[in-house]
């Protein structure tokens, strides 16, 4: 099982819920048994390094299997997850990267980055309340032109795609694209969906 929740009770009920249920080495295994299936376990990837960026900020970046994959590909990368177990596991697979344990909310870096990806209900596992902060630091971290890519389940209780949308309004992001996969298999319904925004063009890079 994971290491002790103890400091993280400003994480919501659902994230504690799954961490506790949940083993690190069953989360990672699970990835890689998609690709011995001949499956491909880097959606996100794909989808991140189609838009062609040169830097990329993994936010709840987890154990790091999405900034793995895209540092691999020759894109600069920073992994960010407000779990410092989730963070302790990806710094031993690439301790050559950059992961940094903070709260997306709180964010607060110099640099600037042509894609700000949460993958994995990142939004959802963030608590109510601090989830339209959340989703503006992100944007704020984003060059002018740059992309949010959030994918996210729907279910009870969790952030609607009009609800992302909101947010991301109120921080100057604009909606781009929304798919029902990280394949771009287009949305129509369902209980998962990608969306994408852009920054402003004109937004100044604070």
């Amino acid at each position: 099982m994971f290491p002790s929740l103890a400091g993280m009770s400003d994480l919501p009920d659902d994230w504690h819920a799954w961490r506790e249920q949940e083993d690190l080495a069953r989360y990672d295994e699970r990835f890689r048994r998609l690709a011995e299936s001949g499956r491909n376990p880097h959606g996100e990837a794909d989808l991140v390094a189609s838009y062609a960026p040169v830097r990329v900020l993994d936010g709840g970046c987890g154990t790091g299997r999405v900034a793995i994959e895209l540092a691999r590909r020759g894109i600069g990368v920073l992994g960010v997850d407000a779990d410092p177990d989730m963070i302790t596991a990806a710094r031993a697979k690439a301790p050559e990267l950059e992961w940094v344990t903070a709260d997306l909310a709180d964010l607060d870096r110099p640099e600037r980055f042509d894609v700000v990806v949460l993958a994995g209900n990142v939004v959802a596992y963030i608590a109510p309340e601090r989830r339209a902060r959340a989703v503006a630091a992100c944007i704020a971290h984003l060059a002018p032109g740059g992309r949010l890519v959030a994918g996210f389940r729907l279910r009870p209780g969790w952030p609607t795609p009009d609800d992302h949308d909101r947010w991301c309004a109120a921080a100057g992001a604009v909606p781009e694209d929304r798919f029902a996969t990280w394949e771009r298999d287009p949305y129509a319904a369902g209980d998962y969906v990608v969306s994408v925004h852009r920054r402003d063009q004109g937004a100044a890079a604070t």
